[in-house]
């Protein structure tokens, strides 16, 4: 008797009753662990999710979730279901890349992904550029810190903050950065030194603050906890206290100062990055030459220099 995945390959090879968009609905179930998480994800509502699994499992002639009262559950078949649909996946994926290498021409579609203080405070007067220089290039920005899967064509470049990006991916530093400890200037003119106490933002998912810091100010009083950059920001500019950050944040702030007698200290780099497949593509080479280049005058601010040297 045939497996399921024998089955499911024989019916897209024939162009059967099984769809891809059914077979990529189950997917989606498995992987967000119910119809709720699939369907945020696919951004359709939960009927439609159900109506496609519906339609999977009567394609392929057997039940890939057990419906019950605690939600979807994968069963047996379901999960070879699952396996074939993610080889599917890979191989569309893997299509779709050597594809778009094939382009010739500076122009098309391109996706970039950035977190979003970064595309603030520098990237942004660089896209303009970019934008200007390269008419012909539909660029699209993903502003977000979360990763995103490049294999998938979800991004075609990313700039991530990373000591350690991933080695599925090509790419270079297109800076080194450093880091300091920032407030307002009303916050510094009331702090007084020493082992008196500095109010302070810390990170709810961040370890302590570096021996470069507690050195030399071991009393850090914690006003407020967050779990975001741009809320340490917001919350450092609004004088709820001080807190650490990367130098091209503060030093690009008008709000911000340094505070007084701490050091700047190691900072993930700055990493551009894209897939391998997709690197000799002319838009994605132009792009990626010509944001490193940008960048990388802007290095002194990276690295703590408030002057370019």
């Amino acid at each position: 008797m045939k497996t399921i995945i024998d089955a499911l390959y024989l019916c897209v090879y024939y162009r059967a009753m099984l769809d891809w968009s059914d077979l990529r609905h189950v997917l989606e179930t498995a992987r967000q662990g119910g119809i709720s998480g699939a369907a945020r994800v696919l951004g359709v509502n939960h009927a439609t999710v159900a109506r496609r699994i519906t339609s999977a499992e009567t394609a392929l002639g057997a039940r890939l979730f057990d419906r019950l009262a605690s939600g979807y559950v994968v069963t047996e078949a379901g999960q070879d279901a699952v396996r074939a649909a993610e080889a599917m996946e890979h191989s569309e994926a893997r299509l779709d890349r050597l594809i778009g290498a094939r382009d010739v021409d500076i122009s098309g579609r391109l996706t970039v992904t950035a977190p979003q203080l970064m595309i603030e405070r520098v990237l942004a007067p660089v896209l303009a550029e970019f934008i200007t220089e390269y008419p012909g290039v539909d660029l699209n920005i993903l502003a977000t810190n979360n990763i995103v899967n490049l294999a998938q064509r979800e991004a075609d470049v990313a700039f991530r903050i990373s000591s350690k990006p991933s080695p599925t991916l090509v790419g270079q530093v297109v800076t080194k950065q450093r880091a300091a400890v920032y407030a307002t200037p009303s916050v510094i003119a009331r702090d007084l030194g020493g082992d008196e106490p500095l109010d302070w933002i810390r990170f709810a998912h961040w370890p302590g603050p570096p021996r470069e810091i507690t050195d030399i100010r071991p009393n850090l009083r914690a006003r407020l906890t967050v779990d975001d950059m741009m809320a340490a920001v917001g919350a450092v500019r609004s004088g709820i206290g001080a807190t650490r950050m990367a130098c091209i944040l503060g030093e690009t702030d008008p709000a911000l100062q340094r505070v007084p007698g701490l050091p700047t200290f190691d900072y993930a780099p700055v990493w551009v990055l894209t897939h391998t497949d997709l690197r000799n593509v002319p838009r994605i080479r132009s792009f990626v030459d010509f944001t490193t280049g940008r960048l990388r005058r802007s290095r002194h601010l990276f690295e703590g220099h408030r002057q370019a040297t």
